[in-house]
C-alpha cells in the first residue's frame, strides 16, 4: 500500500489517469456481470398470444422476407417515395457513405413534400459516426426531420455504457414496416463497392387495411414500441437547429442529397414505378412484436426466454439461425429443453473464418463442447462472406425475424426485436433461404470434426488470426457477457 501511495505521489497525473480509467472500465462492466432472470410468474407464456388455432383466420398484415442487401436498398426508397405523412427510422448504426446518402436523398426530399420523420440512432454510433458531421446536419436542420440519440456516451455515467439499442425497423404512414437486423450503411444495404459487406434478412409487412389506420396491425405495435423510446429520459435530440443550414459545410451537403435525389430514378427505375403490395407479399394468420425493456441497463431476458418458449414449444421442427453463439448456464439449460422436446432442431452459426465478430468467435472457439452438449444439431455456415441475420423457424407455420442474436449481450443488454409472424407461406420462404445455408455449411460432429457437404472447400483461417482468438478466448472470459 505504501508504494501505491508513493507512487501516486510521485506520478499524480498517471495517478489520476489510472483512476479515471478504471472507474470507467469498472463501472461499465460490473452492473452487467450479474444477469437479471425472470421470476416463475414472469415466464407465464401463452401460445394464444403468438398462434391463432383458426386456419381460416387472416390478418390485416401480408409479409415478405427481404434477403438481398439491393432490395433492401430498393425497398427503403420505395417506401420513402410513398410516405404521405410520417417516416420512423430506428438504427443501431448509421454512416455516411453511398446507400445511406441515396437513402438520406429520399429522406430529405420526402421532409420537403410535408412528411414528418423521426429518426432514432444508438449513442454510440451518433458519437463515432454523426457527430461533427455536416451531412447528418443536413438532415437535422430541416424543420421536418427530427434525429434523437438513445442513451448518449456518457464517460461520467459508465455504467450504462454498455446498455445499446440494437433495433432496426422503418415505418411508413400506417401502411408499411421493414424490421430486421440490417444496419444503416454500405455493410448492409445496396450493392456498392465495399471491403466487405454481410448477409442479412428483414420481413416487410404491408397493412392492407391502412386506410382505417394500423390499429389492426402489428405496426400498432412497432409504433407504440418505438414512442416508449422516443419520449423517454434515455433520448437526447441531436443538433435539432435549423439555424445549422446556414453553414457553408452543411448547405454542400443538403445540395448534395438534392442533386442525389434527381438521379434516384435512374438509377432505382423500380421505386419509381408501380408496386403492388398484395402481389409481392403472403397472407399471415397473425402477426406480433416480441420486445424487452428499454432502459440501458441491465435487463432481464424477456425476448430470450420469449423465443425459447416459442421453440419448445414446436411440434416437430426448430432451425435457429444466428451469427454466433455465446451462452451462459441459463441460456444452455434452455437450449437443451429445446432439444429434448423437439425431434429436429438445427442451430446455424458463421465458422470462425467466415464470422466477423472477433470476440464472439474466439469465444466459441473455447465453448464449442458447451453448445454441442445442449443437443442441437450445430451446422457453421462457411459461404465466405458473413452472415447477419437473425430468424428462427419453427414447424410449418411459425416465422421469427429480428435483431437478437444468441448471445449474452442480446439477451441480458441490449434492446432487443423480434417479429413473431404465423403463416404457412412465409414459413416456406424462410425455409428455401435457410436451406441454401444450410448447403454451405459443414456439420459439427464434435469439437474437432465435421461434415462438409459434397464438393464444398473449406475456408482457411490465416495464422495471425488462429493466435488472436486463442489469445482472446481466454483473456476476455471474465468479459464475456459484453462481446
Amino acid at each position: 500500500m505504501r508504494k501505491v501511495l508513493s507512487f501516486f505521489r510521485r506520478h499524480p497525473v498517471s495517478s489520476i489517469i489510472v483512476i479515471l480509467l478504471l472507474y470507467v472500465a469498472i463501472g461499465a462492466l460490473a452492473p452487467f456481470a450479474v444477469p437479471g432472470q425472470l421470476s416463475v410468474d414472469e415466464k407465464t407464456f401463452s401460445k394464444e398470444d403468438y398462434y391463432t388455432e383458426d386456419s381460416d383466420a387472416l390478418s390485416a398484415d401480408r409479409a415478405h422476407i427481404v434477403e438481398e442487401n439491393q432490395e433492401a436498398l430498393t425497398q427503403r426508397i420505395r417506401m420513402l417515395e410513398l410516405a404521405r405523412k410520417e417516416v420512423i427510422l430506428s438504427t443501431f448504426d448509421f454512416r455516411e457513405d453511398e446507400s445511406t446518402t441515396d437513402l438520406s436523398a429520399a429522406i430529405y426530399h420526402a421532409a420537403k413534400r410535408g412528411v414528418k420523420v423521426n429518426i432514432l440512432v444508438d449513442g454510440m454510433s451518433g458519437l463515432l459516426r454523426m457527430e461533427r458531421k455536416p451531412f447528418f446536419y443536413a438532415l437535422s436542420s430541416h424543420p421536418n426531420i427530427h434525429i434523437r440519440i438513445y442513451n448518449p456516451v456518457n464517460l461520467l455515467r459508465p455504467w450504462s455504457i454498455n446498455g445499446r439499442m440494437h433495433d432496426k425497423y422503418v415505418i411508413c404512414d400506417d401502411q408499411l414496416l421493414l424490421l430486421g437486423g440490417r444496419n444503416t450503411f454500405d455493410y448492409f444495404l445496396g450493392s456498392y463497392p465495399t471491403d466487405s459487406r454481410s448477409y442479412d434478412r428483414e420481413v416487410l409487412i404491408y397493412n392492407t387495411d391502412f386506410k382505417n389506420g394500423c390499429t389492426n396491425s402489428v405496426i400498432s405495435q412497432v409504433k407504440a414500441y418505438f414512442q416508449s423510446i422516443w419520449e423517454s429520459s434515455y433520448v437526447k435530440d441531436f443538433h435539432d437547429q435549423e439555424s445549422l443550414s446556414s453553414q457553408k459545410s452543411v448547405q454542400k451537403k443538403i445540395l448534395l442529397l438534392e442533386d442525389r435525389y434527381k438521379t434516384l430514378s435512374d438509377l432505382y427505375p423500380e421505386c419509381f414505378q408501380d408496386y403492388s403490395y398484395q402481389e409481392h407479399t403472403v397472407p399471415t394468420q397473425k402477426t406480433c412484436l416480441i420486445f424487452g425493456p428499454i432502459t440501458p441497463y441491465g435487463k432481464k431476458p424477456y425476448v430470450w426466454n420469449t423465443l425459447q418458449y416459442l421453440m419448445a414449444s414446436a411440434r416437430e421442427k426448430v432451425i435457429l439461425h444466428t451469427p454466433y453463439v455465446v451462452l451462459d448456464k441459463e441460456m444452455s439449460f434452455g437450449i437443451k429443453e429445446i432439444s429434448q422436446n423437439v425431434s429436429d432442431f438445427s442451430m446455424i452459426i458463421n465458422s470462425v473464418e467466415n464470422g466477423d465478430n472477433v470476440i464472439a468467435s474466439s469465444d466459441y472457439l473455447l465453448h464449442k463442447q458447451q453448445v454441442l452438449d445442449t443437443g442441437a444439431a450445430l451446422y457453421e455456415f462457411d459461404g465466405g462472406q458473413s452472415s447477419h441475420g437473425k430468424s428462427i423457424l419453427i414447424d410449418d407455420d411459425l416465422s421469427l425475424i429480428g435483431s437478437y442474436n444468441l448471445d449474452m449481450r442480446s439477451t441480458y443488454m441490449d434492446t432487443e426485436l423480434m417479429l413473431c409472424v404465423q403463416s404457412k407461406e412465409l414459413n416456406q420462404d424462410l425455409l428455401g433461404y435457410l436451406n441454401s445455408y444450410l448447403a454451405q455449411s459443414r456439420r459439427i460432429l464434435d469439437k474437432n470434426n465435421y461434415e462438409m457437404p459434397k464438393g464444398m472447400i473449406p475456408q482457411t483461417m490465416p495464422l495471425p488470426k488462429q493466435i488472436l482468438y486463442r489469445i482472446l478466448g481466454p483473456l476476455l472470459q471474465p468479459f464475456r457477457y459484453v462481446a
